[in-house]
Order: C-alpha cells, then structure tokens, then sequence
C-alpha cells in the first residue's frame, strides 16, 4: 500500500530533487497551455501567467500555507539568481488572488489533460497484468468555501438539518493502479453522478487498458462508451443489475447478457434465446460479457459479501475468472491515490480556500498536478531502485519535494 515505509536509501531523495515541479511541467509546455487558453499578458505584469501557473501547483504542495508564504517559497530562488529585480516584493493576497482570477482554471484544466499520461513502464512492478495497464475509476468530494457562488455552482449534499456543512466540489478521475498516477479526471457538483461526470474521462483509454470500476459506475450507456475504446472492462455488477446466463465456463466463470435500458421482457427473452443458440445478437439492445462471482467472508464484521464483475473479455485463455477477482481487487488503489490528496495534501478535514467557483476548480486541478508530479518522480526512482511504486511512502515523498522546492531545478523562472 502506499503508506508502507521502505527506505530507498539516498535514491528517492536523489531523483525528487532533481526538479520537483519543471521535471513534470516545462516551461515550454506551460507557455504553450496559456497561448491555446487565451491567456497570454497583453502587457508586462508582476506575476505573469506562466509564473501563476506554477504558483497554483505550489499552492497544491503546500495547502494551508498563507498566500504570501507559498509565494515567498516559490519564487526565493529567482531572486538569488537574478531572475527577477533585487527589490522585488512578495506580492500581496489582493495581487495574488487578481492574479489568478485573470488565469482562471483553464490553463490548469488544459496542462492537466495534456501532462497527465500513465507514467509506469513495462518494467513497473505492480503495473500490469497479462499485457495491460491496469487503470481504475471513482470519485470523492471536496469541500470549498461556503460561499453563495459556490453553492450555486457545487451544490451541498442532503438537505434541510442533514444538509452538509459546506458545498462539495465532485472530483471523478481515472487513474494508474500501480502508481496511483491519476492521468484523467472531471468535477463539477456534488448533485451531478458520478456516472455523468466519469463519461469526460474515456479520451486518454486505449486499447492496452484494463479498466476496473465499482457497481455504481456500471450503466449500459457507460458501459457502452468505455468498451468502444477498445480497452478491457472489468466492473463490478450491482445486484440490480440482470445477468441471464447464456453459458458456464471450465474456469468457473459465465458467459450473461447485459441489456439496453427500456429493452422490453420478450424481446430479453429472445436476444437470450439468441444468444444461447449461438446466433447473431443485436448489439444495440444487448452484449455479451463474461462473469465471475465470488465472496469475502467477514467483511466489516458482517456475513460473506457476494461479489459478481463483468468483463469485456470473453475467453478465459485472456482473463482468468481469479484475475478478474484481482484486478478488481487491484481497484482499492485508487482510493489509496485519492486518500494521499484529501490526507497528505489537502491535510485531513482541509476545506479548499477558493471562493469562487473558478478559483476552486483552478485549485483542485493544481491539487491534482501536484499529485502527479509527485507520482511521477515516485515511480521513476521505485524504478530505478527496482523497487514496487507502493513500497515507497508518499507522505516521505511529500516532505522531500516541500524541502526541495527552494531548489533552482524545481522552478523554472
């Protein structure tokens, strides 16, 4: 798990220290993020726009820190090396804050879809299995200022006495199992499902994915959507949902079908007659997929829980019932991703400091930038020590790259 403590020696320091921030985010590609968003200075300005960019990661590692302090750590080295003007002041929160609403959330939106890849290589342990990179999806919430913009545009969960103390800002991300790189993502309001917004995130998957997802992702149109990538499912199926059985397999697993929403009851009844006769089924009222069940006893001190995943993969030769089992399994690692955000980032019970609903979205996407540089150079030195990317600690990780930042390699002027 991402929390296991496994020393590197002086690799990992070594490696993080070699560009906390410009190893993930170049200047070039950051001044190419601002031409394609409209935001180029039309005239000189204290803090421009490439500098803000870095500056909102910045406020990513070190959540909490006071406005002017995060400048200060972000922007001492310039001075030492002459980048900028001897008598040049920390700006104020005022110019800060002006500063990023002239920025707003698309230059970190933008840098985000185009910087964050899956960075595992073949090599990765913990990456793989049988050939594909094994990705997850979920999703968690936020909570942001109490603000009436926020509110409009976020929402709060419940209502009347259980409504929720502060709007939530709803994050769902695809992200690397093996390194917890989180390489896609979508927000919006705490209302809107989690369905909804993990429809954005289909872009960056390919063919050489396996995807894994709870019950509460599965829908037929999502379902839809992510196989027509090419990429290989393996979801988890809600007791809701009906999987008619068309045929066993050696390997204990199924062969079901799934079906269109409003696909009346005889016509089920011959797509399956279809199906099990090993005819031609139309695919726009019903797939195929495979199943496998299987239960985890004593879960949370209760009985066995039943657990039945689907997949894209039909033949047991690619996908064995038991790695269908583990994949799933290998799911929880992305909450573990989510979990070094909302815990060693943002600092447990953290409220986002954005009033606005812009300003909180720029934060979130600089959170997330900050994660994955922060992934990024993890799994590089796990590499090179031919180490697992879980069995380095994150929050080690964390205060290595907050030492460093000062570091003329970590921010380039």
């Amino acid at each position: 798990m991402a929390g296991a403590q496994e020393p590197l020696g002086g690799r990992l320091t070594d490696h993080i220290a070699l560009g906390v921030l410009s190893a993930a985010f170049s200047r070039d590609l950051i001044e190419e993020v601002i031409s394609a968003t409209g935001k180029r200075e039309k005239r000189s300005r204290l803090l421009p726009a490439h500098v803000m960019v870095r500056y909102v990661i910045g406020l990513g590692l070190f959540f909490g820190q006071a406005y002017e302090e995060v400048m200060r750590q972000m922007t001492g080295t310039l001075q030492s090396l002459g980048s900028w003007d001897q008598d040049w002041k920390v700006p104020s929160t005022s110019a800060i804050t002006q500063a990023r609403q002239r920025l707003g959330a698309g230059p970190l939106r933008e840098l985000f879809h185009r910087a964050a890849v899956p960075v595992a290589d073949l090599g990765t342990t913990g990456a793989w299995l049988r050939g594909r990179r094994l990705m997850a999806i979920d999703g968690t919430s936020f909570d942001v200022p109490d603000t009436s913009g926020n509110v409009a545009a976020f929402g709060k969960m419940g209502s009347g006495p259980k409504e929720s103390a502060f709007p939530k800002l709803q994050v769902v991300s695809l992200s690397e199992c093996g390194t917890h790189a989180q390489v896609a993502a979508a927000m919006g309001s705490c209302r809107a499902g989690e369905r909804e917004l993990a429809a954005g995130l289909a872009g960056p998957v390919d063919a050489g994915m396996l995807i894994t997802a709870d019950s509460g992702f599965y829908s037929w149109q999502l379902w839809d959507l992510f196989a027509a990538t090419g990429a290989a499912l393996c979801w988890r199926a809600g007791a809701s949902v009906a999987l008619p059985l068309v045929r066993r397999l050696a390997d204990g697993s199924y062969l079901a079908l799934i079906f269109a929403p409003g696909t009346a009851t005889a016509r089920k009844a011959a797509l399956l007659a279809a199906a099990r006769a090993g005819e031609q089924i139309d695919e726009d009222r019903a797939r195929i997929v495979r199943a496998a069940e299987y239960t985890v006893p004593d879960r949370g001190g209760a009985d066995s829980e039943l657990i039945c995943v689907i997949t894209t993969v039909l033949d047991p030769a690619g996908l064995t019932a038991a790695e269908m089992a583990f994949a799933y399994h290998q799911r929880w690692e992305h909450e573990s991703g989510l979990d070094e955000i909302k815990t060693h980032l943002r600092a447990a019970g953290g409220i986002l400091r954005s009033q606005s609903p812009d300003l909180a979205e720029q934060e979130m996407w600089g959170i997330l930038l900050a994660h994955y540089a922060i992934r990024e150079l993890m799994c590089r030195a796990a590499d090179q020590a031919g180490h697992d990317p879980d069995r380095v600690s994150f929050i080690r990780a964390v205060r290595i790259v907050r030492r460093q930042i000062d570091d003329p390699a970590a921010f380039s002027p």
